[in-house]
């Protein structure tokens, strides 16, 4: 029975909001205090507005039941990735890629080097979170090394990780994006580019610019030491390169992502055992790795601090968080709350660049709620696509604005999945290497520029959309 519910008015379903920057920005920002405890703080202020909107607590469990059957792809792909990297540090694939990288790069090159590389990565591979839980490790060890402030480095990887997550093919937000929105794949990738590349581009410029700044910070006695350690500790093969190449394999002929991955985890487990001579079980075994992580034991506490990661337990933090996140989501999606301040948006959306900035600030405000890189795209792109066709706007205009401020941005928020992801994969908190992912958020600033300029805004040429040329 629905006649009793109330429409949660515009304060109403600021609320939510409110509580949880109040919660996360005084209880975490301040305090400390843990994140599930402050999520679970603001669902229940949610829950408390949405009894007052006439719903029953079973209606708000189904709503966080929805929220997180859409989350769970993401989330088992995370509990995957865990088993991923304990494994190739296991092998020494990871050590190995975190020795060559020492040995080769420049502390005034590393922050575009870390950038470029990823972006490579997650072009060629199509997920952030696999780049990011790889290379990603590799870069943030050799940041370790080279005394590279960790926030700049785990902003730069992660810039790079989204670039591909972003405009590859085979990523899974790139191919929902134009779904959402109506319009065709391959279109969507090239109209993306306009603002990609120059938010990636001037993220570059920047991180340049920080490197040179930061010359000759390098201890080479410490790098010397990790090196010897990790030298003396593993033995290095062109073999340890057949775990990445099955990843990099199964993107390309565009295999399921889980398998891929648990074939690489596997093969490194045989690595591991064969040829670095692990035991097999027992707490120090290669099988131990994939559950509980790689745990180096060399002595030397900085190289047994960088290489003691991974493992599918030790990701367990990462979905309770999700679970809490999406609690707090599903009650404030069931309640219609997301549903008024969209609607509030689109009656500011009169001109061209009044209509991207909608997009944009709804994209932005779905990520804050949900926390869900998916339902950045689906919300607004549902949402929005008529006031596209009704102003004669390609779709593709709607498609790229929706990445820009939604796929890119979930990263950026301290209590999405993929913020607590890179947190316990690279060790940084998100508050601390935001600001330092530049493209992330470069891209809204092209995004707007554009739509008030009317420069690389196309319009529509054809009703159906999703033909290629459109």
């Amino acid at each position: 029975m629905t006649e009793h519910k109330k429409t949660p008015t515009l304060f109403q379903s600021l609320i939510p909001i409110i509580s949880i920057a109040l919660f996360l920005g005084i209880g975490y920002g301040i305090f400390q205090l843990r994140i599930e405890f402050l999520l679970l703080g603001a669902a229940t202020v949610t829950g408390i507005v949405a009894l007052r909107l006439g719903y029953t607590y079973k209606e708000m469990e189904d709503g966080i039941i929805h929220s997180l059957s859409k989350g769970m792809p993401a989330m088992m792909v995370v509990i995957v990735v865990g088993m991923l990297i304990g494994t190739w540090m296991a092998s020494g694939a990871i050590p190995m890629m975190i020795y060559y990288g020492l040995k080769i790069i420049s502390p005034s090159l590393y922050l575009v080097t870390a950038c470029v590389v990823c972006s490579i990565i997650s072009v060629v591979t199509g997920t952030s979170y696999g780049t990011a839980g790889t290379v990603g490790v590799a870069f943030i060890g050799i940041a370790n090394g080279l005394n590279i402030p960790l926030p700049q480095a785990a902003g730069a990887i992660v810039a790079g990780s989204y670039f591909g997550d972003k405009i590859s093919p085979f990523s899974d937000t790139t191919n929902l994006a134009p779904i959402a929105a109506g319009s065709n794949l391959f279109d969507h990738i090239k109209h993306m580019l306009w603002t990609t590349v120059p938010a990636w581009f001037l993220g570059l410029v920047i991180y340049y610019f920080l490197g040179h700044g930061a010359q000759g910070s390098v201890e080479s006695e410490q790098v010397n030491a990790i090196m010897e350690g990790i030298r003396n500790t593993f033995k290095f093969n062109v073999i340890l390169l057949i775990p990445p190449v099955i990843i990099l394999y199964a993107a390309i002929t565009k295999k399921p992502t889980i398998p891929g991955m648990f074939v690489s985890s596997f093969a490194a487990m045989l690595i591991a055992i064969f040829y670095q001579g692990m035991p097999v079980a027992g707490e120090w075994g290669a099988v131990d790795s994939m559950v509980h992580g790689y745990k180096s034991t060399t002595g030397i506490e900085i190289i047994d601090e960088l290489l003691t990661k991974g493992g599918m337990l030790n990701m367990m933090d990462v979905t309770l968080i999700a679970f809490c996140a999406f609690a707090f989501a599903g009650i404030a999606q069931k309640a219609g709350m997301l549903d008024v301040l969209l609607e509030h948006l689109m009656k500011f959306a009169r001109t061209t660049g009044r209509l991207i900035a909608s997009v944009s600030s709804s994209s932005i405000a779905v990520a804050l709620m949900t926390g869900s890189s998916y339902l950045t795209l689906l919300i607004p792109g549902e949402l929005f696509a008529p006031a596209f066709k009704k102003m004669n706007l390609a779709a593709k205009n709607l498609s790229r604005t929706i990445e820009d401020s939604g796929t890119v941005i979930v990263p950026l928020v301290p209590w999405s999945i993929a913020g607590v992801y890179f947190t316990g994969t690279l060790g940084v908190p998100t508050i601390q290497y935001w600001y330092w992912a530049f493209m992330c958020y470069f891209g809204v600033f092209f995004a707007i520029l554009y739509g008030f300029t009317g420069f690389a805004i196309a319009p529509k040429i054809r009703d159906d959309e999703t033909i290629p040329g459109s």
